[in-house]
């Protein structure tokens, strides 16, 4: 089995991608409120800032900031994809390997996570997460999704509500992430 190493730094902003399996039939928007508590009683239990985040129906894209005495995002992810799971039914297709553990069958067990370096790369992440709805196809515009921080950053004025629009072209706001 692979050692897989994850990056430790108290206090760390972090970009993350979470996957649901493809074959647990499991859309992210559909359970998007289970989601929601999910995440409101892991940050009770373990405090972390989300800075930027967007559910999409079969993955998320989030940036975190960690508490400066703790480098821990591995447990609050568990803790996320647990809660989770048990807030909706059972219905997907397990293997032997998940049902010998106990393991639900709706998250990839793993995580793609970047330590965040500086503002210029924060904010290419922070625009790679608005945009990706468009990029997938399931809005028009970046305001049409709403399973977004953009949402928040356009009522704090922190970007236009017509951010990412460009007339008669696929934009390329944040297509370098």
């Amino acid at each position: 089995m692979p050692n897989y190493r994850r990056t430790w730094v108290p206090g760390g902003v972090y970009f993350f991608t979470v996957r649901v399996c493809r074959s647990s039939g499991v859309d992210l928007v559909e359970h998007v409120a289970s989601l929601r508590a999910a995440f409101a009683s892991t940050r009770t239990l373990r405090p972390f800032e989300v800075q930027a985040i967007v559910v999409l129906p079969d993955h998320l894209h989030c940036i975190w900031q960690l508490p400066h005495s703790d480098g821990d995002n591995a447990i609050r992810w568990r803790q996320i994809k647990s809660g989770f799971s048990r807030a909706i039914a059972p219905r997907e297709e397990r293997n032997m390997s998940r049902w010998r553990r106990g393991e639900r069958g709706i998250w990839q067990r793993r995580y793609w996570e970047r330590l965040l370096l500086d503002e210029r790369d924060w904010q290419a992440h922070v625009d790679y997460i608005h945009y990706n709805p468009v990029k997938h196809g399931h809005a028009q515009q970046v305001r049409d999704w709403p399973h977004s921080s953009f949402h928040r950053y356009v009522r704090q004025g922190m970007l236009p509500g017509d951010w990412g629009r460009v007339e008669g072209a696929c934009s390329s706001v944040a297509g370098g992430v």
